[in-house]
């Protein structure tokens, strides 16, 4: 009998053929090191993060079917990933039961989490009960799988599916496999027709249990107990995938050799940024997030060519293909990281989501493989359109993505949760300057209305003038100068919803009368009726394009900073419990502050609009030390592909684009002693941070290239001229640093 001893035995002996793999991985300077991809595994309330495997924003992803973390049983394996929310397609599962019948796809792989390797570039694990070891690595539309059994148990692969959609497997020559799945779509746009090809390096009898969506593949018992498994996938054809499978995975690519080019794709993304001081502890969490931002938007151009579900067509292109983004999360820190550290792709990003616009007839907002995903709110890609311009990515096409970005701010919906054309509602909202609410209890007139997400009309009017700042920068910068006095004026409609009274933004209703509710508590589910996914004390802030203009509606820097510490400080009214039944996306909280959702992030920087920049620096601090400590916990919302933790390498670092669309930077409290960053034209951007600690978090005095810095700003042309950043930091704060005199 083939003993526990022996099959670990066995595993050991497969993870040191990867050699270099696991040697490199501690290469000085290559931060692999670092990486723990099961931060944030548990959510608090929320979506916990997986151990995603990929190469960086590459369409081939991979992650063991669980709840979380904690969850002790892997239901599956898939063999692509599509989106990083929304599905996966392919399912395959190793199982050493001796006779297959339709429930044996149920049986669920039991494993130990210690067990478990997890790095972006290799995935293994042991199942003890099943004397089953199993690894994964992965290429650009490849996937490379080792399955270790017994030699006198049974050896099954059971491939299956993730949806009711059509799906099917083949069996053809040489071991090879084929197989077609759909992946789902939602209501109105057309489901993703999905090829792999795959061989394996045995032979095996096939078994059909019930129809083509499921097979069952039978190994013979022998000594050889390794069955290894070389896959493709397209979207764009079954002889694509095998084209695909020739490309990356001939026959002299060995096992090592193809984990040890997934692994250097790694390297020189996380080498790019460079950092001294700060603890173990510190890095983990940092070099994790910057991970977590290379998660998408993914790449599915197949030898310049790429399916578009904004049109169901297959287009031939010089540039890559991305999909996979959620705007209303991204724009805000990840896109523009990117810009920083990958601008090439960036433009590639961008000019991706032109040819969406020029394919659909609108430009995206949650753009994913099938089409956009009607998600959230606000036209947020226009944000990163004027982001990526005006910080010197010129390598898209500007005036097609401009008259992508008028169309939606002129004839498209604001609704949340919908795509299409304009509504009464919106063309209220044109008229009036603001999105007109309904009182408590008042019935939804308009069936175009989603029946849980409802009108938002607060949250919608806040980033609706954010996109509409966004639009006129735009042209002004396109000097289309009747187009800037448009929206310029729209710009500043988040002011026709502030209720001087109640120092909130609260909800009107279509005659102009102010309604009168609970901006803490009312709304229903998640506040959706005026706000969403938070209160009240979250959309009081979302006026990023106007900062100046909000302080003077809080009656200027002193007012504007009592109402920062109000937020910080403000009880929840009601025991957490009840709270977050409403509630459940505001995790994260501080007071009514909350860290887990995207809208808070630029929140406690705004204390550099004061006479107290130093809070920002104490804010931001405390936040990071509580809420993205290196532990499965370390996340404390939804984590959405590098959206919040794109929030941490900035604010690690110690600066934040607080404007998305503005080209520059705003200074908070770096955690480490010196921070460089390599860019992409051969420079070097660093920060210092002399006497930096846990305790040193307050800035004493600030220089840019030598220049004394007389406010908590610098410009990104600073920033690309590869600059120096130098702050002398001190255990207590400067309080009349950044102050005006």
């Amino acid at each position: 009998m083939f003993s526990h001893k022996k099959i670990k035995h066995c595993a050991l002996a497969l993870s040191l053929s990867l050699g270099l793999v696991y040697a490199n991985a501690q290469k000085k300077n290559d931060n692999l090191q670092y990486v723990r991809t099961e931060i944030g595994g548990v959510g608090h309330l929320l979506v916990p993060t997986r151990p995603t495997i990929q190469q960086p924003n590459q369409m081939m992803r991979m992650t063991p079917m669980r709840r979380d973390y904690l969850d002790d049983q892997i239901s599956s394996f898939p063999l692509l990933v599509v989106s990083h929310r929304l599905g996966e397609v392919f399912s395959m599962l190793p199982s050493t039961e001796e006779n297959i019948d339709a429930h044996s796809w149920d049986n669920k792989l039991a494993y130990d989490q210690d067990g478990e390797t997890r790095t972006p570039w290799f995935y293994s694990n042991y199942f003890p009960e099943n004397n089953l070891y199993v690894s994964f690595t992965p290429g650009k539309k490849t996937g490379y799988y080792k399955f270790a059994f017994s030699p006198n148990s049974a050896k099954r692969i059971l491939l299956g599916r993730y949806n009711d959609k059509d799906a099917e497997w083949g069996i053809g020559a040489d071991n090879s496999l084929v197989g077609t799945q759909y992946f789902n779509a939602e209501d109105g746009l057309k489901p993703v027709k999905i090829f792999l090809f795959g061989k394996f390096n045995k032979p095996f009898t096939q078994k059909k249990v019930s129809d083509n969506s499921k097979l069952a593949l039978l190994f013979g018992r022998s000594t050889r107990d390794t069955i290894e498994f070389r896959y493709a996938v397209s979207l764009v054809s079954a002889e694509q995938a095998k084209r695909n499978y020739e490309k990356e995975l001939n026959n002299s690519v060995s096992y090592s050799r193809y984990a040890n080019i997934a692994k250097q794709s790694w390297v020189d993304v996380m080498s790019q940024i460079q950092v001294e001081g700060g603890s173990d502890d510190q890095k983990r969490s940092f070099y994790t997030a910057l991970y977590r931002c290379y998660e998408r938007m993914v790449d599915i151009t197949e030898d310049g060519q790429y399916y578009s579900g904004y049109d169901n067509q297959v287009h031939k292109d010089s540039r890559p293909f991305y999909v996979d983004d959620w705007t209303w999360d991204t724009y805000l820190a990840l896109h523009p990281l990117r810009t920083i550290l990958q601008p090439q792709r960036e433009e590639d990003m961008m000019q991706s989501y032109v040819r969406m616009y020029e394919q659909s007839g609108w430009v995206p907002t949650f753009p994913v493989v099938y089409g956009d995903h009607a998600c959230m709110n606000g036209f947020h890609s226009t944000i990163a359109f004027l982001d990526a311009y005006r910080k010197g990515l010129k390598n898209f096409d500007i005036q097609k993505a401009y008259e992508g970005a008028y169309k939606n701010a002129t004839q498209a919906t604001m609704l949340p949760w919908r795509n299409g054309p304009a509504t009464p509602l919106d063309q209220f909202y044109r008229d009036s300057g603001y999105f007109p609410a309904l009182h408590p209890d008042e019935k939804e007139p308009y069936p175009q209305v989603n029946g849980f997400e409802k009108r938002q009309a607060v949250a919608v009017t806040l980033g609706g003038s954010y996109d509409d700042w966004a639009v006129g920068q735009l042209a002004k910068d396109l000097r289309k100068y009747k187009d800037t006095a448009l929206f310029a004026h729209r710009a500043s409609n988040y002011k026709n919803l502030w209720d001087d009274k109640k120092q909130f933004f609260m909800p009107k209703d279509s005659n102009g009368n102010w309604i009168d509710i609970d901006p803490a508590w009312d709304g229903g589910p998640g506040g959706r009726d005026y706000y969403d996914e938070n209160n009240g004390w979250t959309y009081m802030w979302q006026v990023q394009q106007d900062v100046p203009g909000l302080v003077g509606l809080m009656h200027g820097k002193k007012g504007f900073e009592n109402r920062l510490d109000e937020l910080f400080r403000a009880g929840l009214g009601r025991e957490k419990k009840l709270f977050w039944v409403k509630f459940t996306d505001a995790t994260g909280l501080v007071g009514q502050y909350s860290m887990g959702n995207e809208p808070s992030f630029h929140i406690p920087y705004l204390y550099n609009f004061t006479d107290a920049p130093w809070k920002t620096q104490k804010r931001v601090r405390v936040l990071l030390k509580t809420w993205f400590d290196d532990n499965v916990f370390g996340i404390p919302g939804d984590e959405d592909g590098g959206g919040m933790s794109a929030f941490v390498v900035f604010s690690m670092m110690g600066f934040y684009p607080l404007t998305p669309g503005n080209p520059a930077y705003t200074i908070g409290s770096p955690v480490f002693k010196k921070i460089s960053i390599q860019l992409k034209n051969g420079k070097t951007f660093t920060v210092k941070a002399d006497n930096c600690s846990e305790t040193n978090k307050y800035i004493q005095s600030a220089t840019i290239n030598g220049k004394t810095l007389t406010t908590p700003w610098f410009t990104h042309e600073e920033l690309e001229n590869g600059g120096v950043l130098e702050l002398k930091m001190g255990a207590r704060p400067n309080m009349n640093l950044f102050v005006d005199k």
